[in-house]
């Protein structure tokens, strides 16, 4: 950012310690698998398979909401096929944006064209991931896993959320210092419960914050985080960073306050500042990436204002 500061802000209208988002759930990742064409879904099912996934089956968008209803609370993921007959994947992602439950599933959408325009339509819609067919098993593999990444998140602050008081509600201003990942998440379900809808806050909040230590205080470089996350090991380069001398003093500063009717809150890290209008929007040159999603993700999906 030219000043390293986030702001965001939700309309009245619209901790403890608890586990770690970063550890995975005890369950498998349960993933919903949308296509049409017959061979394609008996390829797909089965590589997801063999890497230990189970596999809810749909070959038409009918059959895809029928599943979603039913298991919204279980699914970690959804692939989807953009190009169906019916109801398409498009029409798939509308409903599922229209309701609660459903609203905040990864989508995955299988498509057959990588053409800018229509991925930006799935974009814009709050498809977030995308993969081209064929997909090759590596970048698949990449692709998923960052869609369960934010599953998992949301999974593990929902249930974080349930531990604070609901007094938080009546809070009018607070200010938070953090350093660590664990702080920041403990953070984010803090501000959350102050907020009128704290489920649809606290997953923009967990980003914000993480981006705030990682990219702000710690200088991980967009380039750097994709080769630690192939590696397996962008959590200990955060914990190896965050002990070095030079960051010992490094903070994120919060602030919250409700003012006129709004809920505030704005975040402040001790970086040089970046280049933020980078990830304002989801680039399609940058929709099969693992990440940087993150600050398009919280001012789409999260906050009513941010800048």
């Amino acid at each position: 950012m030219n000043a390293p500061t986030a702001t965001a802000a939700q309309n009245i209208a619209p901790s403890a310690q608890g586990a770690s988002f970063f550890t995975p759930r005890e369950q498998k990742p349960l993933l919903l698998l949308v296509d049409d064409a017959r061979v394609m879904r008996a390829v797909l099912q089965e590589t997801l398979e063999k890497k230990g996934y189970q596999i809810l089956v749909a070959e038409n968008g009918e059959d895809a909401i029928d599943l979603l209803t039913k298991y919204a609370t279980r699914i970690d993921a959804v692939v989807l096929d953009r190009e169906m007959p019916g109801i398409d994947g498009l029409e798939v992602v509308k409903r599922m944006k229209e309701d609660f439950q459903m609203a905040t599933i990864p989508v995955i959408m299988f498509t057959a064209t990588s053409a800018p325009e229509k991925i930006q339509e799935g974009i814009d819609a709050g498809v977030f991931y995308y993969l081209v067919k064929p997909a090759d098993e590596v970048v698949l593999q990449r692709i998923i896993d960052s869609a369960l990444r934010e599953s998992k998140q949301k999974h593990s602050l929902i249930t974080e959320l349930s531990l604070h008081s609901g007094m938080l509600k009546t809070l009018r201003s607070c200010q938070l210092s953090l350093r660590s990942l664990t702080e920041a998440e403990d953070a984010a379900c803090l501000l959350a419960a102050c907020f009128p809808n704290p489920e649809r806050v606290v997953t923009g909040f967990m980003e914000l914050l993480v981006n705030a230590v990682e990219h702000g205080n710690l200088n991980i470089s967009y380039e750097e985080k994709h080769k630690l996350l192939t590696e397996n090991n962008w959590r200990e380069e955060v914990d190896r960073r965050l002990a070095l001398p030079e960051n010992a003093s490094k903070t994120v500063e919060v602030t919250f306050q409700r003012k006129d009717g709004d809920f505030l809150a704005q975040i402040t890290d001790a970086g040089p500042g970046f280049d933020w209008k980078r990830y304002w929007h989801i680039n399609p040159s940058r929709a099969t990436a693992s990440h940087g999603r993150g600050i398009a993700r919280a001012r789409l999906m999260s906050f009513d204002r941010m800048s």
